[in-house]
């Protein structure tokens, strides 16, 4: 269930919803406009990574290898999904998910965004079904994964919008696409 709807950003704190509505307006993009390179790197302060996502956007724009960055997101993604416990009969989605990974990667690494984008939010929604199982799947899932943890609230906010079928997403500049992978890509290299 994708937390994409006009009520998704009334459950986030206050404190969160300026950054979270110029991300992604609660409204939609209108004339095929997407997310804003400002609105993406104020959504990383709010998401507590503000710093990261300010160094790794510095060197991938100053044309400086990330690949190191990668591989440490790829090295805990990893390792998150190895340590999540789920039930046997979800040991294959696990193993499925770890073999997602590093094509995710390489599509980043070829400048593929609008790809890696929508494979990103493939991922981040099965990571859920890991982390979350059926919980998943309900109408107060914003509301419960809020009431966990606030930026790990305002995470899943985010995967839910990517994951919410942008049409603009092939309109966007690959400087964009980049940045929203960026979010995500960092927060989980933190967490």
């Amino acid at each position: 269930m994708s937390m994409h709807c006009p009520c998704a950003s009334r459950v986030l704190p206050v404190e969160f919803r300026s950054a979270a509505d110029n991300l992604f307006p609660p409204d939609g993009f209108h004339e095929g406009k997407g997310p804003s390179l400002e609105a993406a790197e104020a959504f990383a302060e709010a998401l507590g990574v503000g710093g990261d996502y300010k160094q790794f956007w510095k060197a991938r724009t100053s044309g400086q290898s990330i690949e190191g960055f990668l591989n440490s997101f790829q090295n805990n993604l990893d390792l998150l999904i190895q340590k999540t416990w789920v039930e046997k009969g979800d040991e294959v989605r696990k193993e499925n998910l770890e073999d997602r990974v590093p094509p995710f990667i390489t599509l980043i690494e070829k400048g593929e965004y609008a790809e890696a984008l929508r494979e990103f939010g493939a991922i981040l929604d099965e990571l859920a079904y890991l982390f979350f199982g059926d919980q998943r799947q309900k109408s107060d899932f914003a509301e419960y994964v809020l009431r966990i943890d606030p930026l790990f609230g305002l995470f899943w906010w985010y995967e839910g919008q990517i994951n919410g079928g942008q049409p603009w997403i092939h309109s966007v500049n690959g400087d964009v696409l980049f940045a929203l992978l960026l979010l995500g890509i960092c927060y989980l290299t933190d967490f």
